[in-house]
C-alpha cells in the first residue's frame, strides 16, 4: 500500500494531517492510518470527522490547544520504582485541563448535536482530586510550590536568607574594589554556575582576594569569587541539593498517589490523542473544502464536482481555478476508458478517483460535493508510471505486463483498478491487441476501473461493450488548447495533427503524415472532432435555454407582485367604497325619513310608507353591489390573462414534444398509424378524445380528463393535435371568488428565498416552511439563496434537504447566476 500511496499522492495527505496534530500520540495515530473495507467502522470514522469539521468551523468554545503527551510516562507508572518528574507533572496538568474542557463542551452542547463525538466522551472518567493535587503542587510557572511540603518551605526560606546576605556582602565587596580602581565603575555582580562572582580586569585579578572562577572570551575580564562569600555560596549549594532531594520525595509521593488511577488516566490520554487526530483530519478537510459523501456498502463511484486536493492547492498558489470532475462507475458500466490529447487531464482524472477513494476508505473527508455517492472496495489495484528496473532486468513494457498479470489474478467484483496509458511501451499493433484482450478479461472479472489510453481499437471495443464506457477529455479545437473537462459516452480524440500545426511543423509534412495514417483514421478523427463541436454547440444552446427560463421566472415573479398589489388595492378600494356607501346610505336615510315624515304629516296611507322603505333597501343593495363588482371584474380579468398565458406556454411545450412524432407521421394519415402510449385517440363515432396511457395486446387504456376507460384498438382512431384541441370545450371564465380561493396561495408563492444572515436553526425552519408551501402548490423547482461564505450554511441546508421526502434532487445554480451561493431544489 505504501507504493500505491506514493503513486496517487496520499503520502502528502498523510503528512498534511500529521502536521496539524498537536501531540506525538496524535501523529502516531496518523502513521497508523490504513485502508479499511468495514462499512460500519468507516461510516463511524467519517461521521466523527464531519462532526469535528462542523465544530472547528462554528464553535469557539472547543479547546484548540493543550493536547499534551502523557501516555509515555503514565504507562511507566506500572513500575513501582518509577516517579514522574516536574515537566511531566506540568504536561499532566495541561492534559487534565484540556480533557475537562472537551467533556464540558459536549455537556453544554445542544441536545442531539454531535452525537458520534458525544458518545466517545461517555467512557471518559474525570478525577477532580488529581486536578486538585496538581494545583497544590504546581504554581503558575510550572514549578513546585514552596508549600508543597513543610521541609521544602523551610529549605527555600533558608536559601532566600543566605542569598540575600550573600548579595549584600558581595555588593559591598564590589563597591570596595571599584573604589580602589580594580574594577570598572559600571561593573555588576554576575552569576557563574549558580555562584556569585565579580568582574575584575585581568591585570588586577591578583589584587582581589578570592578564586578566579571564570574569564571572558577576550581574556580581558576575570570573574572572581571573593573568599568572604565562598562559604556562603557553598551553603547555598548545599541547600539547593537538599531542595532537589525534597522535591524528589514530593514527586515520589505524588506518583504513588497517582498509580491506582493509571489505567483510567491512560484511557483518558488515549481519548485526547484520538480527539487530536480527528481534529487534525477535520482541519485538513476544511483546508481542502472537503465534505462527507453518501457512503454505500456496495462497490461503486458517483463523484460530483470532485477535485484533486494536491493539484487544487498548487493552482490556488498560482491564483488559478481547478476544473471539477464528475463521473460514475455503476454496476452496468463498471470501467471508464478515458482518451484524449496529451496533457489534457486524463491522468489527473484517474489519480483523482484513486486518491479520493483511498482517502475515503482511510476515514478522511473528500473534496467533492456531498451529494456524491461512494461505495466500498476490498482493494485498489494500479499500474501508474514507469517502473523499469536495471537490477531486475525489467523494461518499461515488462513492468506494465507484470502489473497487468497481478491485476488479472487479483481482480474481483469488489476491486477498483487504475491503469494509466494502457498498452503503451511497445509496438502499437501488438500492444493494442494485448491491451484489448486484457480489457476483455477485466470486464469479465466484474471489477471496477478507470483506464486511460490512446489506442483506437480500445475505443471501438468500449463502444460495443456492455460494461465499458468511453470517456473523452474535451478540447478547444478553435484555440487548440485542452479544457480539462471529462465527457462520458464518447471516445476522445488525440488531436495530434492540430497540436503539430500549432507547434509549427511544415504543412506538407503534415499532409504526408495524414496520407500515411490513412483515410479511415483521418475520417475517424474528423468525426470525433465533429462530435465534440456539436456537443459544444448543444451545451451553448442549453445555456441559452436556461437563461430564457430564468427570464420567464422573473416575468412570473413580476406578475405575482402585480397580483399582490392588486389584492392590496382591492381591499383598499372595497374599504373606501363601503365607507362611501355608508355615507351615501346615511344621507339617503335622512332624505327618506324626511319624506316619510312629510307623508305622515300629510296623513298618507301605509302602502305609500312601505313603498318608500322598500326603495331605501333597494338603494342600499345597489350601492354595496356596485362597490364590489368593479374590483372583482379587474382581478378576474388579470387572473384570466395569466391563466391563458400559462396555457399557451404549455401548448408550445406539448408541440415541441410531439414534433418528432409529427415528422414521422407525415408520410401517412394519422388514423392509419399504429397506436402507442401517449397517442391522442377518439372512439370511433364518439365525441370524447383522450390519451393512451397503457397498451396490452389489442386493448388500450385511455384517459379522459379524470376518467380512465378501456377499448379495443380497432374501435379507435388517431387524432392530430389540432383535431384534439377542436374537440375540447372552451373553459368558462373562472368565478372571481373561487379563483382567489384556489389560486391565491399559488399566485402569492415565490419560488425563491433569501436566508443569508439567519442563524442555522432559523434558516432550517424557514426552509422547512418554504419547501412545504412549494409542495402544496405543486411547484417543481425552487431556489434557496444562502451565500457562499465558508460553506457551512450551504452544507447544513443540504443535509436537511436529504431528509425531506418530497425533494427529488438539489445542486448548485449555474455559475453565471450565483453558482455555489444558490441551491436549486427539484421537487417530486
Amino acid at each position: 500500500m505504501k507504493h500505491l500511496e506514493q503513486k496517487i499522492g496520499f503520502d502528502q495527505i498523510r503528512s498534511s494531517v500529521a502536521e496539524r496534530c498537536a501531540s506525538c500520540a496524535g501523529r502516531e495515530k496518523v502513521d497508523a492510518i490504513s485502508f479499511c473495507s468495514d462499512f460500519a467502522l468507516l461510516h463511524q470514522r467519517l461521521l466523527l470527522c464531519d462532526e469535528m469539521r462542523t465544530i472547528c468551523m462554528l464553535e469557539n468554545s472547543f479547546p484548540d490547544t493543550g493536547f499534551a503527551d502523557t501516555l509515555h510516562f503514565l504507562k511507566q507508572l506500572d513500575s513501582p520504582v518509577y516517579f514522574i518528574d516536574t515537566y511531566s507533572l506540568v504536561q499532566l496538568q495541561i492534559a487534565q485541563h484540556t480533557l475537562r474542557g472537551v467533556v464540558r463542551f459536549f455537556e453544554k452542547a445542544k441536545e442531539g448535536a454531535y452525537p458520534k463525538l458525544r458518545s466517545l466522551t461517555q467512557t471518559v472518567q474525570l478525577y477532580p482530586e488529581v486536578g486538585r493535587r496538581l494545583e497544590l503542587l504546581l504554581d503558575k510557572f510550572g514549578e513546585i510550590r514552596d508549600n508543597a511540603s513543610p521541609a521544602l518551605q523551610e529549605i527555600r526560606r533558608s536559601i532566600r536568607e543566605k542569598e540575600q546576605s550573600m548579595s549584600k556582602r558581595i555588593h559591598a565587596i564590589l563597591r570596595s574594589v571599584q573604589e580602589e580602581g580594580l574594577a570598572d565603575e559600571e561593573a555588576s555582580v554576575s552569576i557563574r554556575d549558580g555562584r556569585m562572582v565579580i568582574p575584575v580586569a585581568s591585570a588586577n585579578k591578583r589584587k582581589v582576594k578570592g578564586f578566579v572562577y571564570d574569564e571572558s572570551a577576550s581574556g580581558k575580564t576575570s570573574f572572581i569569587e571573593p573568599f568572604e562569600i565562598v562559604e556562603l555560596n557553598n551553603q547555598v549549594r548545599e541547600l539547593r541539593f537538599a531542595e532537589q532531594r525534597e522535591i524528589v520525595k514530593i514527586l515520589i509521593a505524588f506518583s504513588d498517589f497517582l498509580r491506582p488511577y493509571a489505567p483510567e488516566l491512560i484511557a483518558s490520554a488515549d481519548f485526547l490523542a484520538e480527539i487530536d487526530f480527528i481534529r487534525a483530519k477535520a482541519l485538513v478537510a476544511i483546508q481542502m473544502e472537503a465534505g462527507c459523501p453518501v457512503l454505500l456498502p456496495e462497490p461503486g463511484v458517483r463523484l460530483q464536482k470532485a477535485r484533486h486536493p494536491i493539484l487544487q492547492a498548487a493552482l490556488k498558489k498560482e491564483q488559478k481555478e481547478i476544473v471539477p470532475l464528475s463521473l460514475a462507475l455503476t454496476p452496468e458500466k463498471r470501467i471508464l476508458l478515458i482518451s484524449g490529447p496529451n496533457a489534457g487531464g486524463k491522468s489527473v482524472c484517474l489519480k483523482t478517483v484513486g486518491l479520493l477513494q483511498y482517502m475515503l476508505q482511510c476515514g478522511l473527508l473528500i473534496p467533492a460535493s456531498e451529494s456524491s455517492e461512494m461505495g466500498i472496495f476490498s482493494s485498489i489495484l494500479m499500474d501508474i508510471g514507469d517502473e523499469q528496473s536495471i537490477e531486475n532486468d525489467l523494461s518499461t513494457y515488462s513492468s506494465h505486463l507484470l502489473n497487468m498479470k497481478k491485476s488479472l489474478e487479483e481482480a474481483t467484483p469488489s476491486s477498483l483498478l487504475l491503469i494509466d496509458e494502457f498498452g503503451a511501451g511497445t509496438e502499437p499493433t501488438a500492444g493494442g491487441s494485448i491491451a484489448e484482450a486484457i480489457l476483455e478479461q477485466l470486464e469479465q472479472s466484474g471489477c471496477f476501473g478507470v483506464i486511460t489510453t490512446h489506442y483506437t481499437n480500445l475505443k471501438f471495443y468500449a463502444t460495443s461493450s456492455k460494461g465499458v464506457l468511453n470517456g473523452a477529455m474535451q478540447f478547444d479545437v478553435q484555440n487548440i488548447r485542452p479544457l480539462f473537462k471529462l465527457e462520458t459516452g464518447v471516445p476522445g480524440n488525440s488531436f495530434a495533427f492540430e497540436l503539430a500545426r500549432k507547434i509549427g511543423l511544415p504543412e506538407p509534412l503534415l499532409k504526408r503524415a495524414e496520407a500515411h495514417a490513412g483515410s479511415g483514421f483521418v475520417d475517424l478523427e474528423k468525426n470525433l472532432k465533429g462530435i465534440a463541436r456539436n456537443r459544444r454547440n448543444l451545451e451553448e444552446k442549453l445555456a441559452r435555454i436556461k437563461q430564457t427560463d430564468k427570464t420567464l421566472e422573473k416575468i412570473t415573479d413580476k406578475y405575482q407582485t402585480e397580483l399582490e398589489e392588486i389584492s392590496k388595492m382591492r381591499k383598499s378600494i372595497i374599504l373606501e367604497a363601503k365607507e362611501e356607501a355608508k355615507r351615501i346610505v346615511n344621507s339617503a336615510n335622512k332624505q327618506i325619513e324626511n319624506v316619510i315624515r312629510e307623508i305622515k304629516e300629510s296623513q298618507a296611507n301605509k302602502e305609500r310608507t312601505k313603498e318608500a322603505r322598500n326603495q331605501l333597501d333597494g338603494l342600499k343593495e345597489e350601492l354595496e353591489r356596485e362597490a364590489d363588482s368593479d374590483v372583482d371584474i379587474k382581478i378576474t380579468q388579470k387572473m384570466e390573462q395569466i391563466r391563458k398565458r400559462k396555457e399557451r406556454r404549455a401548448e408550445k411545450a406539448a408541440l415541441r414534444a410531439l414534433a418528432p412524432k409529427a415528422e414521422a407521421s407525415k408520410s401517412k394519415p394519422v388514423t392509419e398509424l399504429p397506436f402507442a402510449i401517449g397517442h391522442i385517440v377518439r372512439v370511433k363515432e364518439g365525441s370524447f378524445a383522450g390519451e393512451i396511457v397503457r397498451l396490452k395486446g389489442k386493448i388500450a387504456t385511455i384517459g379522459f380528463g379524470q376518467m380512465v376507460t378501456t377499448s379495443p384498438v380497432d374501435k379507435l382512431e388517431r387524432l392530430s393535435l389540432n383535431e384534439y384541441r377542436a374537440l375540447q370545450p372552451s373553459a368558462p371564465a373562472p368565478n372571481a371568488q373561487q379563483s382567489l380561493g384556489l389560486s391565491e396561495r399559488r399566485l402569492n408563492f415565490k419560488p425563491s428565498i433569501d436566508i443569508r444572515g439567519q442563524r442555522l436553526d432559523d434558516a432550517l425552519d424557514t426552509v422547512n416552511r418554504f419547501v412545504d408551501d412549494a409542495l402544496m402548490v405543486g411547484i417543481g423547482e425552487v431556489s434557496i439563496l444562502h451565500g457562499k461564505g465558508n460553506g457551512v450554511l450551504r452544507e447544513e441546508i443540504r443535509k436537511y434537504l436529504r431528509t425531506i421526502g418530497g425533494v427529488a434532487s438539489f445542486g448548485d445554480d449555474h455559475v453565471e447566476r450565483g453558482g455555489a451561493g444558490i441551491t436549486i431544489v427539484k421537487l417530486i
